[in-house]
Formats: C-alpha cells, structure tokens, sequence
C-alpha cells in the first residue's frame, strides 16, 4: 500500500483535522510524504491553512478541541502546533492546558514549531523576578477585569500562569474561575 492508501484507511477517508471528507490529500509533517507516521490526511481547507499561515482562519480550528485527543502522533503534532500558532485567540490556550503529549511527541512538535519560545521573551515580576510557565504569582494591587465585572484583589494568588510568548510584559491565568491576561508590573512571584 501507499502512504495515501495508508492515511485514508488509518481515517476513514475523512480530515484527521476537522472530519471533512471534501478533497482529501496528504499533508506532510516536517516534509516527509513517503511515511504515514509523518502524515496526516487532511481536507483542502485544512491543507491550505496549515501551508499557508497568512490563510488561516481561526474558528476552523475549533475542530481541534476534538482531534488533539488522537492516538496519532502526526496528528497530535499538527494539533499542538496550530494551537500554539492561535493562542493569541484565548480558546487556543485552554486546550493547550489541557493536552498532553508524551515526550516524543513533544519534542517532535517542538522542534519544528514556528513559534517564539519562552526563552525568546523574559518575563520579570514587580520585584525583577524571572516568571516561568506553571509558576504561582501573587497580584500586588487590584485589578478591575474589563468585561468580567468584578476586580481581582491585591493578594489574590493566581496559580500555573502562562506565558504570553509575544509580549514580555503580559501573562495569563485565572482569577475567579475566568483566563485573564495580567501585566507583570502587577504581579510578584510565589514561593
């Protein structure tokens, strides 16, 4: 068999992506259209947005919210790495928090990721702290959240923070059950 004869069986001649079943082909990952394991069978909508990042429209990836959860690493990859690609979204970032990827998977996502990396910004607290991923901070003034009506309170502990990968001076978690993104002039790391 060949690699598309491979992908539409493994699919069920559907979108690994978003289950379309319109002009299917084969997508590589990192290049290699002669490996199943490093393809995934995607729709024309799905295969021209990931090629093409200026054509990406954000609410197609909703679909994501179900295919990240495949037991295909190619797949998983693609899903981790449109994910980070929208986080600026905030729906992107939910998800992210909650897939998990075994560490292969993951270094293979990472390495051919076309994103920044937290060590490309570094993000520093009220207090010249360096803040990382999953840290806990502490909120040093409060704060009113534009179109959540309520404010966030000097003290509130705001724990497994995120960081915004674009802007050095912004993080996100939550506070009150919502994500929000805090300053980090307003913050000061815990423990």
């Amino acid at each position: 068999m060949n690699t598309e004869q491979i992908l539409r069986e493994r699919a069920g001649e559907q979108c690994e992506l978003c289950g379309s079943i319109e002009n299917l082909a084969i997508t590589a990952v990192d290049g290699d259209r002669d490996n199943a394991e490093k393809c995934v069978l995607t729709c024309g909508t799905c295969h021209n947005q990931i090629e093409n990042s200026e054509l990406i429209e954000p609410n197609h990836w909703r679909c994501l919210n179900d295919s990240m959860w495949s037991q295909v690493s190619a797949v998983q990859v693609v899903a981790w790495r449109m994910l980070n690609s929208l986080r600026s979204e905030g729906w992107p970032q939910d998800l992210l928090d909650i897939l998990y990827l075994d560490e292969e998977t993951q270094a293979w996502a990472e390495v051919g990721a076309e994103i920044g990396t937290e060590n490309d910004t570094k993000h520093i607290d009220s207090n010249g702290a360096m803040l990382s991923s999953g840290d806990t901070v502490t909120l040093t003034k409060d704060l009113t959240v534009k179109g959540a009506n309520f404010t966030a309170k000097r003290g509130t502990a705001v724990r497994n923070i995120s960081l915004v990968f674009d802007n050095e001076a912004q993080i996100e978690g939550r506070v009150n059950g919502q994500r929000i993104v805090i300053l980090t002039k307003f913050v000061k790391k815990s423990g």
